[in-house]
């Protein structure tokens, strides 16, 4: 099944040292790769040995935009609760394409999965967290900027045991209108209570974005668990 899959193309920030860790950012909805290379090339000045993946979603119908097509991960219905119906067909088809970057990022350019931090923005988050504790695989880390927890009714029965200590950066702007900041704190408690290590960041007066400092503080987070020399 995985290999009828479309191959996601991906917008890539090389390292300028020698490549030793990988992160894989997953854009939201109706962006593209493109959208958050920015950040990879400012991280990738503190970070010369990381190299920086954004794919791009597919061109999809969105039930919550009236059914236009826009790149997207899965279908959102609504994000008027976090109980709203989720597309959960769309989102393991999505993290199947995501779990191919991953594969080759391991077996073709032979960095451990526990170099690689697997992440996300808003939807990205989304597909981020279903990736990082649905994967076989132990991750460095796990980036969740944004977003909610996908499948939230299941998905500590989806979890692996591999990602169970695995650090989690979650951070999310109080003033988030498109994601509740409820939804942010409701899907934390969630990995708390199933004994995750999660580390909640609230941005003040933040809306549906990232900040000057939560970028600071994403980039303490990745020295801290992609450092430029592996842990003994």
């Amino acid at each position: 099944m995985a290999s009828t899959l479309q191959k996601l193309t991906s917008v890539v920030h090389q390292a300028t040292a020698k490549h030793s860790a990988t992160v894989i950012f997953i854009h939201g909805l109706g962006d593209s790769g493109h959208g958050w290379a920015p950040v990879g090339e400012e991280l990738g000045r503190h970070l010369p040995h990381v190299k920086f993946i954004f794919p791009n979603a597919p061109d999809m119908p969105v039930t919550l935009n009236y059914g236009m097509a826009m790149p997207s991960w899965y279908d959102i219905k609504a994000l008027s609760t976090i109980d709203s119906d989720q597309d959960e067909a769309g989102m393991l088809r999505s993290r199947q394409q995501v779990m191919q970057i991953i594969r080759q990022e391991v077996e073709e350019n032979n960095i451990p999965a526990n170099r690689i931090v697997i992440g996300g923005f808003s939807q990205g988050c989304v597909m981020g967290l279903l990736t990082g504790l649905t994967a076989e695989y132990k991750f460095a880390g796990i980036v969740s900027l944004s977003g909610y927890m996908p499948l939230h009714t299941k998905i500590m029965n989806m979890a692996s045991d591999a990602n169970r200590k695995t650090p989690i950066f979650w951070g999310h702007g109080d003033a988030d209108q498109v994601v509740r900041y409820d939804y942010g704190l409701q899907s934390v408690e969630l990995l708390k209570k199933n004994k995750f290590d999660v580390r909640f960041n609230t941005y003040r007066n933040l809306g549906h974005g990232s900040s000057p400092q939560e970028i600071r503080d994403l980039l303490s987070f990745l020295k801290e668990t992609i450092p430029a020399e592996p842990k003994a």
